[in-house]
């Protein structure tokens, strides 16, 4: 359903950005996540950008996860922004990825109200062209990549709240058989791919996702191709419906997989233990709901890191939604979803801080560096970090922090007003150094 953040713009994230976590804290569970869901029978997912898939970014993405989902890449609007001009860039880039990775890919998503493009959404179409125009757009996009995608989300988010179907461009113009038409034009483009219906606030029993129920037995008996449904899960921290299994099993008994397609749980700025705490229950509750089902097939975070999370741009004063926090070091909640899923290895301490070391603009003979010292369920007064460069690099400058180099060895500590680092805080300083011939990432340790 929704796009991942969009507060960063993409092209203010250098291509030589590189992050890096070393404090006892980021080291994940030793079964990735992938190969426990696998364990269990279920695929698990995220949500991915496809410009960041490099660097640790690219690194979590590809060892933790059997299935990526375009986040924005292969919505109508990114594909094909002008009539009969596409884009293909960032949507191959992931399939590629994700190929390369021994990844399923989850197409999203081809029907949808939202991040249409304007020359489509600012048209005068009567009902046939409008008809035409849409059978052509999934033609065209699961034709693309026949035998190469899992899954389609075919069509996004068909209902109200009150289980009424949505007044849409699709629904006002074709009415409500836009989605048995859609299924059976995207079954033609790939016979091979599962088709699914996706909508959100459908996770417990209630009066929407009782019409999506009916919608999608109306369409079984009447022969159109449905494969799943997907509950998008776009959850607040405390809330997990009590009747999420039950909904999830009555999906199922009509015949049909179920997939957890966009989970995340957000919570109030900033996080504190206790939250953090509440947050590893209702993922673990969440992916145990899957487990516990056959049927459910696939749970898929939507972002596994928080610096990629659309929540915060959208519920202002909300975040820390995913698995990961913006340094790349897993939550508690990364161990909700392990555990669910039969991992045994032990969670490190809730409260831990962590140093992670970035590069910013490069030229021919220097750069410019940041190190962010965050704290989550845990507090500092002071701080030094300390690394040692692989390549001769030498630093010039620093700002907001004292450093030093001895040979390859660099310590930087806490200037006098930003030694504090409160639970749920960050603090960064800045440097320039000279570099020749390459500028490798250090490991970089807090102590």
């Amino acid at each position: 359903m929704r796009s991942l953040r969009t507060g960063l713009s993409l092209t203010s994230l250098v291509a030589g950005l590189a992050l890096l976590l070393t404090a006892p804290a980021a080291h994940a569970a030793d079964t990735p996540l992938r190969d426990l869901g696998t364990a269990k029978g279920k695929v698990i997912g995220t949500a991915v950008t496809g410009s960041k898939l490099t660097g640790a970014y690219g690194d979590i993405a590809g060892a933790q996860f059997s299935s990526l989902t375009p986040g924005n890449a292969m919505k109508w609007g990114s594909v094909e922004p002008t009539q009969g001009s596409f884009n293909w860039t960032e949507a191959d880039q992931i399939v590629a990825f994700a190929q390369a990775h021994n990844q399923q890919v989850r197409g999203h998503t081809l029907v949808w109200h939202s991040q249409n493009p304007s020359w489509l959404t600012n048209g005068s179409w009567t009902s046939a062209q409008l008809g035409t125009l849409l059978q052509n757009h999934i033609s065209t996009e699961v034709g693309r990549y026949k035998g190469k995608l899992a899954a389609w989300d075919v069509v996004n988010e068909p209902f109200n709240e009150d289980g009424t179907y949505r007044s849409t461009l699709w629904y006002n113009g074709l009415g409500a058989d836009y989605i048995a038409n859609a299924l059976t034009w995207a079954r033609a483009a790939d016979p091979a791919a599962k088709l699914y219906i996706n909508d959100y606030n459908v996770e417990g029993v209630n009066a929407k996702s009782t019409a999506l129920y009916n919608l999608v037995k109306s369409l079984k008996e009447r022969g159109v191709p449905i494969d799943g449904v997907g509950l998008q899960a776009h959850l607040i921290l405390g809330q997990v419906p009590s009747t999420l299994q039950q909904n999830i099993q009555r999906f199922a008994d009509l015949g049909v997989d179920v997939a957890i397609t966009e989970l995340d749980i957000r919570m109030t700025l900033p996080s504190d233990s206790a939250e953090l705490a509440q947050q590893k229950a209702d993922y673990k509750a969440v992916t145990a709901a899957c487990v516990a089902v056959a049927r459910c097939v696939n749970l898929t975070v939507w972002g596994f890191t928080d610096s990629d999370s659309w929540v915060e741009s959208t519920f202002p004063g909300q975040g820390a939604a995913t698995p990961y926090d913006a340094n790349y070091a897993p939550k508690p909640a990364y161990y909700g979803i392990a555990e669910a899923l039969g991992g045994t290895s032990t969670p490190p301490p809730t409260g831990a801080c962590g140093a992670s070391y970035s590069v910013g603009s490069q030229w021919n003979t220097g750069f410019t560096g940041t190190v962010t010292i965050s704290c989550s369920g845990a507090s500092l007064s002071s701080w030094k970090v300390t690394w040692t460069y692989g390549a001769g690099q030498r630093i010039t400058q620093a700002w907001n922090a004292g450093c030093t180099q001895s040979g390859a060895a660099v310590t930087c500590v806490n200037a006098s007003y930003n030694g504090t680092v409160p639970d749920g805080g960050s603090v960064s300083f800045g440097f320039n150094a000279s570099w020749s011939g390459s500028n490798p990432v250090p490991t970089v340790t807090l102590g």
